[in-house]
């Protein structure tokens, strides 16, 4: 079997070798913002926490959205690949580079414009709004590097390598750490300095990947006459890729509503919130990894009509996940105060960030499902259906059930955190069912289009 070639030979193998880069490339890119917040909670101020907990669940949600459009690159490109369609293969590769060179400038500016405008919308702390603006500010000027890091990515992991951006990102991870000690703890820049710090460091790593990509022989013919529009192919990625970046924006707002809540309560809540989030992000990597790779994964055997296979990698990688998982659980729920501690040496900040945590474990559970189907529906090109479980277990659980509980007295971050794991459950039972009667008839149908 080649490598990258996910249609022939073992399953869990290669997609082991595969989610595995995915997983330390995903860690890595937490780190980012955990660093941020870790060296800030340990050489700043509380309004500083709370700056980078709310600026950067504004941007990781302009950046969720980014990368999810990007995923209709890997999934065409992908699928086009298992049906060895090579020469459109390189046409949209070069397509993309066009199509998402005009997102970056026009989300770039946008979020200049509106900046001071969301850190109102999000409830910022009035002690903390200052810093807030200046870190989204900054943030927002290198979201042409964010967008052309998912880009590579995208396109990477739709070729079935995942190495070259583990690679890339190890590196800027990095410089990150040294750049957020320079800037916050010897010139005491607070949450500018974080800001700051990750933005050259996205710099450095996009110019790494373009370096590489000069090293890598490609399955198909590309060159500088490919970087070119093509209505068709935009197209057939917008198809793809809308529905994810619409489901993952729209579940990004439902976070920054929670958020929004939760920065009502007060400073201490919403920096004990902050800390909570950094260490979900964390734990939650393996399911994510997984979700990530399976869309790859599938997406190949799709185009090859080997749905046997792409089944077969699903039930892989929700066991591998959930094994995880309650790992995950376990450790949130029991020890929750030793991984917020890590992020802050305030023990109030801490004691409410463990507060939050314990609902999350729950989730830990149910996540090894649900990413795993919606990676799963993703390589199929079913976004569609992605999209709108997304909106259902974002606006009609997630948020209104987070809203509900903020109103119970006393106020417990335990209960606002009920939310999530609840709107999980939701989405997985619709996967469930989904998998089983509307995917299962489509997938049926195809396979007998493939023999005739």
């Amino acid at each position: 079997m080649s490598e990258g070639n996910f249609t022939e030979g073992k399953i869990l193998g290669p997609l082991l070798k595969f989610a595995v880069p995915v997983l330390l490339a995903m860690f890595l890119q937490s780190l980012y913002g955990a660093v941020d917040l870790l060296i800030v909670g340990r050489y700043a101020e509380s309004l500083d926490i709370s700056a980078v907990s709310t600026g950067s669940q504004i941007m990781m949600t302009i950046t969720q959205v980014i990368a999810g459009l990007a995923m209709g690159t890997t999934i065409l490109l992908g699928q086009q690949i298992g049906e060895g369609k090579t020469e459109e293969a390189g046409k949209t590769v070069g397509t993309s580079i066009v199509f998402f060179a005009g997102i970056a400038l026009a989300a770039s500016l946008g979020m200049i414009l509106l900046g001071r405008n969301t850190a109102a919308l999000m409830n910022a702390p009035a002690e903390a709004f200052e810093a807030t603006c200046s870190y989204i500010l900054i943030c927002s000027a290198g979201l042409v590097f964010i967008t052309a890091y998912n880009l590579l990515g995208s396109l990477f992991r739709g070729l079935g390598n995942s190495r070259i951006p583990l690679i890339t990102v190890a590196m800027a991870a990095v410089m990150n750490i040294f750049l957020d000690l320079l800037l916050v703890r010897v010139f005491h820049m607070g949450a500018s300095g974080a800001a700051l710090a990750t933005v050259i460091s996205q710099a450095f790593s996009v110019l790494l990947s373009l370096l590489m990509i000069r090293r890598v022989t490609l399955p198909f013919a590309f060159g500088k006459n490919y970087i070119r529009f093509d209505g068709k192919l935009t197209k057939r990625i917008v198809g793809f890729g809308i529905p994810i970046a619409l489901a993952d924006f729209l579940v990004g707002i439902s976070f920054l509503i929670i958020l929004a809540i939760v920065n009502s309560l007060g400073l201490l809540a919403s920096a004990g919130m902050g800390v909570a989030e950094k260490v979900c992000g964390f734990i939650m990597l393996v399911p994510s990894a997984f979700g990530q790779s399976m869309a790859s994964f599938v997406a190949q055997n799709y185009g090859a009509r080997k749905m046997d296979r792409a089944h077969t990698a699903l039930r892989y990688g929700i066991g591998v996940s959930l094994g995880f998982g309650i790992l995950m659980a376990w450790l949130s729920f029991f020890h929750g105060d030793l991984l917020c501690g890590i992020f802050s040496a305030d023990p109030l900040v801490t004691a409410q960030g463990w507060e939050y945590l314990k609902a999350y474990a729950i989730d830990c559970l149910l996540t090894a499902f649900f990413f795993c189907y919606t990676g799963y529906f993703n390589g199929c090109g079913y976004t569609k259906f992605v999209m709108a479980q997304s909106i259902i277990g974002a606006f009609g659980v997630r948020v209104p059930v987070s809203f509900l509980m903020s109103r119970l007295q006393p106020v417990s971050l335990f209960r606002v955190g009920l939310a999530t794991p609840a709107s999980s459950l939701v989405q997985t039972v619709l996967c469930i069912v989904y998998l089983h009667t509307v995917c299962a008839k489509k997938e049926k149908e195809m396979l007998q289009q493939a023999k005739l």
